[in-house]
Order: C-alpha cells, then structure tokens, then sequence
C-alpha cells in the first residue's frame, strides 16, 4: 500500500519546445507553429496548440502535417536550447523538494509531502511553481496534485489547456486529485487514459463493453483477468481504483541508452551506412560513459524504405562504453542485412550494463579488447565536449564539408529508460500506450 499522506505533483510544460522557440520569435505567438519535421522524411517534435486545432501533433509525419495545416510555421529544433531551459525549470522544482523524478526536459514527478508546513498544501505549491516558470522563463505549465505519481499524471493533464476544431481552451493550469476522490474522478475517463492501455487491449475492452475506466473497474477481477491475462488484468483493476504505490524516484538508472535517425534520403550503400553507425556509435558511448555504464548487449534497428523494422542485438561477456568497441560488435549485425531496398531509419543502442572483466577471451573474439590509449582517447573526448560542446570534437567520418555531423539528444534518442520503439517523436516515460498526451 502507498504511504499515507503522499502529495504528488506532476508538473508538465505547456507545449514546451514550441514556446521556448516563441521566446526568440514572439510574432510568431498566435500562429500555427511546428518543430522538427523539416523535410519530407522529418516528424513533428512539437506543435504549438494553433497547430493542434488542424490534428498536428508530435510523431505525425511532417509530410501528414503540412497537408493539414498548410500555413504552419516549421522551425528546426535546438534540443541543446531546450535542454538549458529544462535545467532552469529543474532549479525553480527544486526550491520546493529534493524529491525530483524527471521524466522528460519538459516534465517531472515532485514529492512536495515534506515541504508543506513550509510552502502550503499541494496546490498552493503547485500554483507557486506556475508562477515562477511564468515570470521567470516566460513560459506555463500544467501541475496536476494527487495522493500519487499515477493519479497526478491524470490530473494535469486535465489541467492542460486544449485545442479543438473551433478554438483554445485555456486549462486550468492546476487540478487536484485529494484522498477520496480518486473513483470520482477517474471512473468518467476513457478507459483508453489508462497505463498499458494501446490499440490491441482498447480492443480487447471494446469487445467486452468497456469503455471507461468506471466500466471497467465495476468487472469481475476474473473476468478482466480471462481477457487480459492475470499481470494485465491486476495491473489495470489497480489503476482503474486509484492505486498506485510507487515512489518519487530521484536516481534512476537507466535500463538501455541508444539513438536512432532516420534519414531524408534512403540509404542503400553499407559505406554509408557505416559512417553512419560510427556516429551513432559514438553518441551512444559518450552516454555510456557519462553514467558510468558498460553495456553488455548492444542493439542495432534496423528500418528500410518500405517500413519494415528489425533489430539484431549482440550480448558480449563484458560491458563496453567506447564506439571502436560498439562499432565492431554491431557492424557484422548490419552487413549481415540486405541493404538493397534502402534503409530509412538506423539506429543503436546498449543495454544489459555491466563493469568490464579483464578476462576478455570470448570478447576478443567479437570486439577488439580496450587498450589504454582508446580509454584515454575516449576520456579526453568527453573532456573536450563538455568544455567546448558536442560539436567540438568527433569521428572524422563524420565531417560533412566544413561541419561536424552530430547526434543530438533530443526526439530520436532512446532511453535513458526506454526500449527501441517506435519511429521518432518524444517518447514520454509514463504516457499511456497509444494515447497522445496534450502536452
């Protein structure tokens, strides 16, 4: 059972990229603005809500998008930008509590239950944070309150202002939750709101008459266990009454890192392809390391033009966190592929982490072991970067004229705990399988 006097609050940027872009370009307020999906291959990271009245969202495709909202401004993202003013909204959260779960750059979990003889109940908190994001970074956010993290999610997002065919309503930027209330407030939304709810076990609900989380929490656990399987069943019956004992998780560790691209051009030569898996490579060592993980089992997904997605992975005796050593685990995976019919989409990733041995016979066989100078290179490379910045020092195989190809963090990046999914948009940690949060 969850503590007693538990409050929660989900705090979520309004629309975030979007109005960090309208700060620098204030004539644009008003209008329909996307970000990302610049290019006929590119998705849309973030649509301000003007956009959102023509069904533009984040994941659609760019082409999808320009045809329903012709006149959209789209603006390249700058996902180092949105990561400095992440860290500015993440100093005003911890003025109120130590007790930060992030989620994503534009939202988190806080446990403010210590701090309310000091600052007021959860929503005089919550209203505190609105305020200093306003006044101090020009931008809103959606704070919802609640007894726990599952029931704050659900409540600011009822809190988010929402757009339709025939306008904006502004939201009520705060919505609480409070002890008792949670079957009254839950039991009216689309069961579609819930936690592992996606299209396959909507269907399955459809098909036995439940359409709200109410209907279904008036089922027999039996019967929801028969249709659902009994890790399902138990899991959405929980929900479906408000239960939710997890705690605010301060530290989290990551389960797998990676990144994935997807190109504007379909790739049909393994040279290209190449160069293109060091770059990648290379991002997803220089994570590695900043945790302080080896990753035993590395990844490789592979899209091609007409869609179709697989992956390949690897598990090595040993965890490894530098890209010669990542390159030569999964470069036999792709060559292992037929490229012939293009590749649109490439992407790596580690997980399975570990320390490293210094027996490596097996490994040796698969990856050539570290010597020290690549260790050495590797921890002169991320000094570099984290004086100069990312664009500053990379693999030669990556210089595109004058410029340094990077891979940056931001909509096509896996982890820090998610698992290869989906083609890009931000995957949000917590969101409900096949819902499309307001943000």
């Amino acid at each position: 059972m969850a503590p007693p006097h538990r409050t929660i609050l989900h705090v979520d940027m309004d629309a975030f990229f979007v109005s960090v872009e309208l700060r620098r370009r204030p004539e644009l307020r008003g209008q329909p603005v996307v970000v990302g999906g610049t290019g006929n291959r590119g998705v849309v990271a973030a649509a301000s809500y003007e956009a959102r009245r023509y069904g533009v969202h984040s994941a659609l495709p760019s082409a999808i998008a320009r045809r329903r909202c012709p006149h959209a401004v789209f603006l390249p993202g700058d996902h180092e930008l949105y990561a400095e003013v992440s860290g500015q909204v993440h100093e005003i959260f911890g003025r109120y509590t130590p007790l930060i779960e992030p989620l994503s750059l534009d939202e988190a979990f806080l446990d403010v239950s210590g701090a309310i003889r000091l600052f007021g109940e959860g929503v005089a908190i919550a209203q505190r944070i609105r305020d200093d994001v306003h006044r101090e970074l020009d931008l809103t956010c959606s704070v919802g309150v609640a007894p726990n993290k599952f029931l704050a999610k659900m409540a600011s997002v009822e809190a988010k202002p929402r757009a339709k065919p025939e306008g904006i309503e502004p939201g009520a930027g705060v919505v609480e939750v409070r002890p008792g209330e949670e079957t009254s407030f839950l039991h009216p939304l689309s069961v579609r709101r819930l936690w592992g709810v996606g299209p396959k076990t909507y269907e399955k609900l459809d098909r036995i008459g439940v359409r709200t989380i109410g209907d279904l929490a008036a089922l027999p656990e039996s019967t929801l266990v028969s249709a659902l399987g009994p890790a399902s069943g138990h899991h959405l019956l929980a929900l479906s009454q408000g239960v939710d004992s997890r705690p605010v998780e301060v530290e989290r560790d990551p389960k797998s890192i990676g990144h994935e691209e997807t190109y504007p051009h379909d790739l049909y030569e393994l040279d290209d392809l190449d160069r293109e898996l060091v770059r990648l490579s290379d991002a997803v060592a220089g994570r590695l390391r900043k945790f302080g993980n080896g990753a035993k089992t590395l990844t490789l997904k592979v899209r091609f033009a007409g869609f179709r997605t697989v992956t390949r992975s690897v598990t090595l005796p040993a965890g490894i966190d530098t890209a010669p050593e990542i390159v030569a685990a999964v470069k036999p995976l792709l060559h292992a592929l037929d490229v012939s019919p293009g590749v649109r989409l490439l992407g790596v990733s580690g997980s399975n982490f570990g320390g490293r041995s210094e027996q490596l016979d097996l490994f040796s066989a698969m990856a050539p072991e570290p010597a020290p100078d690549v260790q050495r290179s590797s921890a002169a490379i991320d000094e570099i970067r984290e004086k100069f910045g990312a664009t500053a020092i990379g693999p030669a195989s990556s210089i595109s004229g004058d410029k340094l190809r990077v891979v940056r963090r931001g909509a096509q990046q896996w982890g820090p705990d998610q698992q290869p999914g989906s083609e890009p948009g931000p995957t949000r940690s917590g969101d409900t399988d096949g819902t499309n949060d307001p943000n």
